[in-house]
């Protein structure tokens, strides 16, 4: 469901056993998730957990080591 240009709500998700959940099939689509992908998970107390693809941070570590 759209909310607002670029943001949406997916949904709810249970958390099974294992602590695993599964990313809802548009979240996948809208955000280009596929079986493979590595995914960073972030975390503040307050706001709550950010799941991002690790991507996203290549450059800043490429900067890191330069």
């Amino acid at each position: 469901m759209e909310t607002e240009k670029d943001k949406f709500l997916f949904g709810v998700v249970k958390v099974g056993e294992k602590g695993q959940i599964v990313i809802p099939k548009e979240a996948r689509e809208v955000f280009g998730i596929e079986a493979g992908d590595s995914l960073l998970v972030l975390g503040d107390r307050n706001k709550g957990i950010a799941i991002v693809k690790t991507h996203i941070f290549d450059s800043a570590v490429e900067e890191v080591f330069k």
